[in-house]
């Protein structure tokens, strides 16, 4: 028999949560308050509880912190109303597994997710993640917050509450939108995605609320806005921060009323849309400026997921960089090197730009070489710290081509002042060998001058391209 607490301060929800799961074969135990918790938590047994966030004398994210410590596999949910809703998030944030808005409409709800908590004791919705990932191409990695993000957004996916996405340019912010909307029940309807910042105040209403015939110059035709194209389901605002103050108060209206109007219409229309905004500023200090509305603030940010930036998650780089590989159907791989400037970059455009260099470096190598070195890589990463480091290494101890001469020259040497007997054949294959070497350091000089072209390089070196591409096969 699974044990279930029940912590709230109306006799009516813990009389009513008690009667419903007693009948349902649970074992309950009520509690009313902070005091009541803490005097029953050294005997208590708990496979899952339901905590009110609001106690007479205590928080509800103080019991879930001191629940979770003494015991970690118990699943939780917050109960809450629609004004703690922030709260109820900074609980998920802390560790609980879900929140429920009261009063309770929906009992059958609230019966199933406390049957698929119990049901399913080791991280529900971790095989929804990683098929939503997978469809959608996103990649957690290693990267802690990456994976706290995910699990985040994939648990208030589900409610139809606002999300605010913040995060650099080239992050990801489109791919996490799509994401909560596949995880949530709209996903059969349409998601809509809309570029504040690139179109003018004019047309940016029009694509929001849509336009009557003869509503304006050009306005040859009726056109429904996204908003009653993306009704029931989810409207995507990217760089939200670039509305003008007039389409932001328009905004804020149909937010609050589901209610909206197209340009030259006085039918009053609804919608019932999801938003998600996002944005690569940060709204708080641009409403400290006076550059954003609050109140509008205060309706998007009801959850607010802020995506980290490359340059703090370098341990996903190699999986990206192999993700992208297989997105061009690419056999290439990059070299020790190479690999080691793109962990060192610091990455302004983010996973954005990552995909570009990688996309440049196929295109430059494809059907020249089969491992990409530094030279395929473009000139500004090439002046990483790194690179210059080992490049002052090699103006110190010699070019790899001397170090090889010098080499050679010593066992050609040693073969000529040795009273042994010396095969010819092994003399003339030394100098093949160094032949060789020596074309192919040649070859490599002149593929990094011209950034990996290689009809380019054999023209330098008058050559033709079969020549060059036999001596970077490396035979001898």
């Amino acid at each position: 028999m699974k044990d279930i607490l029940i912590i709230d301060d109306e006799p009516e929800i813990r009389h009513f949560l008690s009667y419903l799961l007693t009948q349902k074969g649970y074992h309950v135990t009520l509690c009313k308050s902070g005091r009541d918790f803490y005097q029953m938590l050294p005997e208590l047994s708990v496979d899952l509880a339901m905590i009110d966030v609001k106690l007479p004398d205590a928080s509800g994210l103080d019991l879930l912190k001191q629940l979770k410590q003494a015991f970690p596999a118990c699943k939780t949910i917050i109960m809450t109303g629609y004004s703690t809703v922030k709260t109820a998030i900074e609980a998920i944030k802390l560790g609980a597994n879900d929140y429920m808005e009261k009063p309770f409409d929906q009992i059958e709800e609230v019966e199933a997710l406390i049957e698929h908590l119990l049901d399913y004791p080791e991280a529900p919705g971790d095989a929804d993640i990683q098929h939503l990932v997978g469809k959608l191409g996103l990649i957690i990695g290693e990267s802690e917050d990456m994976r706290h993000l995910l699990t985040l957004a994939y648990k208030i996916a589900r409610k139809n509450i606002n999300v605010l996405i913040e995060g650099e340019t080239g992050s990801g912010k489109d791919l996490l939108a799509q994401f909560i909307h596949q995880a949530s029940r709209r996903a059969d309807s349409p998601f809509i995605a809309v570029n504040c910042g690139a179109l003018s105040e004019s047309l940016l209403e029009s694509e929001l609320f849509g336009h009557e015939k003869g509503a304006f110059t050009g306005a040859v035709k009726s056109r429904k806005g996204v908003f009653e194209i993306a009704h029931n389901g989810s409207l995507f605002l990217d760089e939200i921060a670039e509305a003008s103050s007039a389409t932001q108060v328009k905004l804020l209206r149909t937010i609050e009323t589901g209610e909206f109007r197209r340009i030259g219409d006085e039918e009053l229309r609804r919608t019932n849309t999801r938003i998600i905004a996002a944005s690569h500023v940060n709204l708080s200090r641009a409403v400290e400026e006076n550059r954003f509305r609050e109140d509008l603030l205060y309706r998007l940010e009801v959850v607010k997921l802020t995506i980290p930036p490359l340059r703090n998650r370098r341990e996903d780089i190699p999986l990206l960089v192999k993700h992208f590989l297989n997105v061009h159907q690419s056999s290439l791989i990059f070299s020790d090197e190479a690999m080691t400037i793109l962990m060192d970059y610091s990455w302004p455009g983010n996973i954005r730009e990552l995909s570009n260099v990688v996309k440049r470096a196929i295109t430059f190598a494809e059907g020249e070489v089969s491992l990409m070195t530094p030279s395929y890589l473009p000139e500004k990463m090439n002046n990483s710290p790194i690179l210059l480091e080992n490049q002052q290494l090699d103006q110190i101890k010699g070019s790899p081509l001397e170090s090889y001469i010098d080499n050679w020259k010593k066992g050609i040497v040693q073969l000529w002042e040795s009273e042994n007997e010396t095969a010819l054949d092994e003399v003339l294959l030394r100098v093949k060998e160094l032949e060789v070497e020596v074309g192919r350091a040649f070859v490599t000089k002149a593929m990094k001058e011209t950034m990996g072209n290689r009809k380019a390089a054999a023209e330098r070196m008058k050559i033709s391209t079969r020549q060059l591409r036999y001596l970077l096969s490396e035979k001898s």
